[in-house]
């Protein structure tokens, strides 16, 4: 009974570990870069655009001289 319960424990793999964990690593990071990428664009990025957008739809340059020149910025006019 006591050899059944005994058991061979098998080697270590020692053989390309270390190309074998840097690949993993690898696709890990590209794939953590990727989402984190992708979510940053969608998050901030399509904010941004949509703020500008907003700007320049509103955004009038004639009234925007006119105060500029009242409050003596310009020296030519």
């Amino acid at each position: 009974m006591a050899d059944k319960a005994v058991s061979v424990a098998s080697k270590p793999v020692m053989r390309n570990l270390l190309h074998s964990n840097i690949k993993k690593n690898i696709i890990i990071a590209l794939s953590l870069a990727g989402f984190c990428g992708f979510t940053f664009k969608q998050v901030v990025g399509n904010e941004r655009k949509r703020k500008y957008a907003e700007f320049y739809r509103t955004y009038d340059a004639e009234k925007e001289f006119e105060e500029m020149r009242k409050k003596g910025l310009f020296q030519s006019c």
